[in-house]
């Protein structure tokens, strides 16, 4: 059989992962066939495998301008007002929050192409290693995780496998997408393997991804399915796999790989796999200081004062903003700003307040709670090394308590669930559910975790006023399909309530 070192084309998903971090596992490429690799069942190849497929998922998911910012600011979890000039970024932040985005927006064209440049990653892999069966799976499950985030965003769009051909693919609708992610990861679910990976897909990876997907059927298909998103859930938590680590932020720290909940993340590596960018997104300026960070943050994200204070005193989950006098390195120099406006009643100390006085045009720049939840390592570079949950088990117990509510609103064992995830942040157990609560208490658990958006439009709560914005047309619980997009390709419809070209 004819030996050689497999084409750059191949190799293109891997290099940055690899190459950076100077895995010694590099070098099987350079003596293994394309055939052998095809067949090997040898634990290094598929290693150096998985990193170059999962690899598709970093860079904008849990980072500024894509998909995941815009989940968060068209919530009513997190805000980037804008300070005179700073943050104006031709209004989109602003429309984002008030519910009147563009297809022009740069960052609706940025999640659209995170999301499709990492299924032609996945589906490139699957083309070439369809021959290795449970990894084949593996990535089937995981492009369908990325067509979850496309249909919750976006609704109505292409549907791409590895044996299509067509360069101008046209939308299908949001239920037959949804009909084809659910086949999708039920035909890859046996050949996955059944226990945990970290940041790989398996069984309760699949499983997590069927849980959001029929949580939310009512919302994408208009039939709910709340039996078998509990049934989901059950399989999980029956598994005994994970627990409720006993402090909450455990899993968010900057080596977070022991966390006894988290069942898939990005692995996320300042060095290797660089795109979480929390610290610069969140801090002010002087911030930098206080970590001996190398770049200066943005001074951007913050907390919404209303969403602040829904949190009970004493609840450990409080340890996810900043707030308060700021210090530098040493614990003891106040930082200040020079810069603070004559109008900020703390004057140029920093002190972060959960107040924000305005939206735009003139938000003082040291309004608003911080997001705290993932630890800013000392000395850290602009791209963080913690890695990003994307399914924890708090998240499915509080998933399987609200299938179970809605079933019978009575459940004592959806009771039960709620409060075991109360419970370890130190707050009183609920007495009852109502909706209100299951909400709120996913909102306390899940902060800035990239859920609130689909949260709020399940419980029809998306379209409401809110600070500094009013109410909201339905035709907004999508996001428009980038222009570029219609642009480039005519087969594309737009999604209701938006400009066509």
């Amino acid at each position: 059989m004819k030996r050689h070192i497999i084409k750059l084309l191949f190799l293109v998903p891997f290099l940055l992962t690899v190459s950076a971090c100077k895995d010694p596992q590099a070098e099987l490429y350079s003596y293994v066939t394309y055939d052998d690799l095809q067949k090997s069942t040898d634990p290094d190849v598929l290693t150096v495998l998985r990193k170059g497929a999962y690899s598709a998922l970093y860079g904008t998911w849990g980072a500024h301008n894509s998909l995941w910012s815009m989940h968060e600011i068209a919530s009513d979890e997190l805000v980037i007002t804008q300070k005179g000039a700073d943050w104006q970024d031709g209004g989109q932040w602003i429309r984002m929050h008030q519910h009147g985005m563009l297809p022009t927006e740069e960052s609706v064209n940025n999640g659209w192409t995170y999301a499709y440049t990492a299924i032609a990653k996945l589906n490139l892999l699957i083309s070439q290693f369809g021959g290795l069966e449970s990894f084949a799976a593996e990535l089937r499950i995981t492009r369908s995780l990325v067509y979850l985030w496309l249909i919750d965003a976006y609704g109505n769009v292409p549907y791409i496998t590895e044996t299509d051909t067509d360069a101008q693919p046209a939308n299908i609708t949001r239920a037959e997408l949804f009909d084809k992610i659910e086949a999708d990861v039920l035909a890859s679910y046996d050949a996955v393997q059944d226990g945990p990976t970290y940041a790989s897909s398996n069984k309760d990876v699949a499983n997590a991804i069927l849980a959001k997907l029929y949580l939310n059927a009512e919302v994408y298909t208009g039939k709910a399915r709340w039996a078998d998103a509990a049934a989901r859930c059950d399989s999980i938590i029956s598994s005994g796999h994970y627990s409720l680590a006993s402090n909450f932020l455990s899993n968010f720290v900057t080596d977070n790989a022991s966390s006894t909940e988290n069942i898939f993340v990005i692995p996320y590596d300042a060095v290797s796999a660089q795109g979480f960018n929390m610290a610069c997104m969140t801090l002010h300026y002087a911030s930098q200081a206080t970590y001996d960070l190398q770049d200066q943050p943005w001074n951007g994200y913050a907390t919404q004062e209303e969403f602040y204070n829904s949190f009970e005193n004493g609840d450990a989950r409080l340890g996810s903003f900043l707030v308060g006098p700021q210090y530098a390195a040493d614990g003891t120099t106040r930082l200040t700003d020079p810069n603070a406006e004559a109008t900020d009643p703390d004057g140029p100390p920093l002190t972060y307040t959960p107040e924000i006085n305005e939206l735009y045009p003139n938000s003082l720049r040291q309004a608003g709670a911080r997001v705290g939840k993932w630890e800013f390592a000392m000395g850290a570079a602009q791209s963080l090394s913690n890695d990003y949950p994307i399914f924890r088990y708090a998240d499915i117990l509080l998933m399987r308590a609200e299938a179970l509510w809605r079933q019978s609103s009575g459940s004592a064992e959806a009771l039960d669930l709620v409060n075991q995830v109360r419970t370890r942040a130190g707050v009183a157990a609920l007495t009852g559910l109502d909706a209100d609560a299951l909400l709120a208490e996913r909102g306390r658990e899940l902060f800035a975790e990239g859920y609130r958006r689909s949260d709020l439009i399940r419980f029809g709560k998306f379209n409401q006023a809110w600070w500094e914005k009013d109410a909201s047309d339905p035709s907004k619980k999508l996001f428009p399909l980038p222009l570029t997009q219609l642009q480039a390709n005519p087969n594309l419809t737009q999604n209701p309530g938006y400009p066509s070209l």
